[in-house]
């Protein structure tokens, strides 16, 4: 009985957070951020969403940046463009174990979703940005991706009339690199993920969720101990963790958020991904190297890739195969609704 009121309790304190939209659970500063109501939004997230005050979204800005997250010419050899490796029917991650750039080249980590990243706190899998803006060129430069420099990306803009006309009228300005992470970040903002079962379950509907799922979501906020990262309407922290999985042969073979910090603590470190859409955008990991949900849950289970630095918080688990069973069954239940554009 006191297990099923901590459950319910806990329940109650999600519903809570959610519903009023508390700032302080996602950092929002008032200095560099705005937050605006959005009654279309997907059932489940917060009500508020940031915004910074230095790029307002409006229809024709977030219309261009839709349009340039599809323009393949902002590409080396013009192949691929940023929905190529962010596909909508994929929750906006490309099913691959390593992101695939131009001339076939190969990245070193998977392609992150990119729902609901209005929210992010930082971006990549190490954190390397802290604002969307200068996230969403990054992979326009990197040799691995697109290959190609802001300066050529603009250049080819330039010469495109459509792009001129659409860049003058959004910005008054011919096309630029400032504007072009602009338009890219503020169509960025508005792919949403939201309106799953367990969603529909949190706000008052007991049969959105089979007998399975509701086991699951008691293991994942009770003994299996998910939620301790997985947490909040985003199911992610926003924080960096070493689970093992970088750890193989005595040695990392990424060295993660130490990439970026240069701390040894950090090594091996991720940052917590969004469990939203989980079973749209497999296979898992930075390196998706686990390509089932259960691969995921048995991963965690075992709890054996001890190495300096592994997160405290991880341990062996004993689940039974119900439990298992059930866990993913829950994780499942995080599909729901996608929505983009203006």
């Amino acid at each position: 009985m006191w297990k099923q009121f901590l459950f319910e309790a806990s329940i109650v304190a999600v519903q809570t957070v959610t519903l009023f939209g508390l700032c302080a659970t996602i950092g929002i500063s008032g200095a560099d951020r705005r937050a605006k109501a959005n009654s279309v939004r997907p059932l489940g997230l917060d009500l508020y969403q940031p915004e910074p005050a230095g790029n307002p979204a409006t229809p024709d800005k977030v219309q261009l940046g839709q349009r340039l997250f599809r323009e393949r010419l902002l590409s080396r050899d013009r192949s691929i463009a940023c929905v190529d490796c962010h596909q909508p029917k994929r929750a906006f991650a490309d099913g691959r174990a390593k992101a695939v750039g131009v001339y076939g080249r190969q990245g070193p980590r998977s392609v992150p979703t990119l729902i609901n990243r209005a929210w992010g706190e930082s971006f990549f899998w190490d954190g390397r940005t802290s604002t969307l803006e200068e996230q969403v060129v990054l992979p326009i430069q990197a040799e691995t991706e697109m290959d190609l420099t802001l300066d050529e990306a603009v250049l080819r803009l330039r010469q495109k009339r459509r792009y001129r006309n659409a860049f003058a009228a959004v910005f008054d300005r011919e096309p630029n690199p400032d504007d072009l992470a602009q338009a890219l970040a503020a169509y960025v903002r508005t792919i949403l993920a939201g309106d799953s079962p367990y969603d529909r379950y949190l706000f008052g509907k007991p049969d959105a969720l089979s007998a399975r799922e509701l086991a699951g979501l008691r293991l994942f906020q009770g003994e299996a101990n998910c939620s301790v990262c997985h947490s909040g309407p985003m199911f992610s922290d926003e924080r960096f963790h070493n689970t093992g999985i970088a750890w193989q042969d005595g040695k990392y073979l990424d060295e993660g958020r130490a990439f970026v910090t240069e701390q040894q603590q950090d090594r091996g470190k991720f940052k917590t991904p969004t469990l939203r859409e989980v079973a749209r955008t497999g296979p898992y990991m930075h390196d998706g190297s686990l390509a089932t949900l259960e691969d995921v849950v048995n991963f965690y289970a075992n709890g054996d890739r001890k190495n300096p630095y592994l997160d405290s918080a991880l341990r062996p688990l004993t689940l039974t195969d119900d439990d298992k069973d059930a866990l993913a069954a829950f994780l499942r239940s995080l599909t729901g609704r996608v929505i983009e554009g203006p």
